[in-house]
């Protein structure tokens, strides 16, 4: 029999094509067939942690994945526990790009937390000078755990562009001061452990503005309304040039960018472009829950009143039985909720001695020392420096105000050291005071006592202390999201 022959070339190049096409069938650049490993399935070893400040209880911090970028909000949905997606290389091994290694490192913080939590023990290579316990924490090991991964691994870029006095510089003293103090503890200084070497090696970029300082310089008293469009100016032209200067801010859409303010006007710089700054995280005195702020996304940043020269008032210690006033404030009828204070409570009780001015010869901060419960009602804004004042003396704070997101919220429970009363029981503060058994007086100071060193403002800084605080409620929204390659 004769072989069979291809004589014809239309025929030939058919057999050719689908020859091509069952080849292309089984190739792994085929979509159709081809899948990323994914190292973050259910049979993981690096399951999702426990650090978002939403809660289930009282000890329990939810276990949320950490959240894609903003640019890849709209992409697919990702896994529990986000591990950089593997890919096919030849014959070679892929260079790590530095957001590569930076996401490995926060992965690493993520699963050690969860083991801690876990376990109920942490690991440390240092020696601990505060094992964080009680029911004052919402989750005592997942905190301390992240505290120890957040002194070893956090480093912050404080952009360098800007010049004093709107930039790198705030009041070191007065109502406003933890402002310029966080500021030159981070970046004024440099010396802060906390600063990167370089901007590649940067978990989170600080955006070193003053709104005092602008406000100081720029505020026209007999043209206020122009002070605002300057306001937002200011600061969203040095976010434009560190953005076109950079490629971090694009790169994460300002999610991974802080800014840190006492101001009362902090909070408005966003209000002209919600779009632009949805993302960028404002660490705020004013954080006021009705007027913009995100307890997820924002930062509550304790208010101080420090004298020139000092880190704040002594800290008093006298006994709970040898505190013979049941409550106590005084301070300017700043604001709906004081005015109503005074109303019922102004100079008409031995018992419950508020004041707009203390009488002469006696000291403010030594009768807080004296006080089982000082009174911290809101101003003109929701934060008071009398918060931070009644824990260096002792005294149980006693919180009235409306929409206040407190300070560190994502660690501690309040409920446990303080008391809280809405604005409109003023009128029965005594007999909700009255009320507290000695015996759970006792437990609301002892708790007091124990969690008053996170408010402690320290020069240089130490563990635990108001500013490690401060950066550890910025390095759990960083662990919360997750940047792309």
């Amino acid at each position: 029999m004769a072989a069979f022959e291809f004589r014809s070339p239309y025929l030939l190049s058919l057999t050719f094509l689908l020859l091509l096409l069952l080849v292309l069938s089984f190739s792994p650049f085929n979509k159709s067939s081809f899948s990323l490993i994914n190292l973050s399935s259910s049979s993981s070893k690096t399951p999702s942690v426990p650090l978002h400040s939403n809660l289930t209880s009282s000890n329990q911090y939810v276990s949320p994945s950490p959240s894609p970028s903003p640019s890849q909000s709209h992409s697919q949905s990702q896994p529990p526990f986000p591990s950089p997606p593997t890919s096919i290389v030849a014959d070679h091994v892929k260079e790590k790009s530095n957001t590569s290694q930076i996401e490995e490192q926060l992965a690493g913080a993520r699963a050690a937390i969860h083991e801690a939590v876990l376990t109920k023990k942490y690991t440390s290579d240092r020696q601990e000078i505060y094992i964080p316990r009680g029911s004052v924490y919402r989750n005592p090991y997942a905190f301390h755990q992240s505290h120890i991964e957040m002194v070893k691994r956090f480093k912050i870029w404080a952009y360098k562009e800007g010049e004093i006095p709107m930039f790198h510089n705030g009041p070191m003293s007065y109502i406003y001061s933890i402002e310029g103090q966080f500021m030159d503890e981070l970046d004024s200084s440099g010396k802060s452990p906390f600063l990167a070497r370089h901007l590649h090696e940067a978990h989170s970029f600080f955006v070193p503005v003053s709104v005092k300082r602008i406000a100081d310089f720029l505020y026209d008293r007999p043209k206020p309304h122009t002070f605002h469009g300057r306001l937002v100016r200011i600061v969203t032209d040095y976010i434009n040039v560190v953005a076109q200067k950079y490629p971090y801010w694009n790169r994460s859409e300002g999610a991974d960018h802080f800014m840190v303010s006492c101001h009362d006007w902090a909070p408005e710089i966003i209000n002209d472009d919600l779009k632009f700054y949805k993302n960028f995280i404002r660490v705020l005195c004013n954080a006021n829950i009705s007027e913009g702020f995100r307890p997820g996304r924002d930062v509550s940043l304790p208010e101080y009143n420090l004298a020139s020269g000092t880190l704040g008032p002594s800290r008093l210690d006298s006994h709970p039985d040898e505190r013979p006033i049941l409550a106590f404030f005084a301070g300017g009828a700043h604001g709906d909720i004081r005015k109503f204070l005074f109303e019922h409570w102004r100079d008409r009780d031995e018992e419950i001695q508020v004041h707009e001015y203390l009488p002469k010869g006696q000291n403010y901060h030594q009768i807080m020392g004296q006080t089982k419960f000082c009174l911290c009602p809101s101003g003109t804004e929701v934060a008071s420096p009398r918060v931070v004042e009644a824990m260096y003396a002792g005294c149980v704070p006693v919180l009235i105000s409306d929409y206040y997101a407190l300070p560190f919220g994502d660690v501690l429970d309040w409920s446990k050291f303080t008391i809280e009363i809405p604005p409109k029981r003023i009128p029965e503060i005594k007999t909700i005071l009255k009320a507290v058994s000695h015996a759970e007086y006792l437990k609301l100071q002892k708790r007091v006592m124990q969690v008053r060193r996170h408010f402690e403002l320290n020069r240089p800084a130490k563990p635990f202390d108001v500013f490690h605080m401060v950066l550890h409620s910025i390095w759990l929204r960083r662990l919360n999201i997750r940047l792309p390659d």
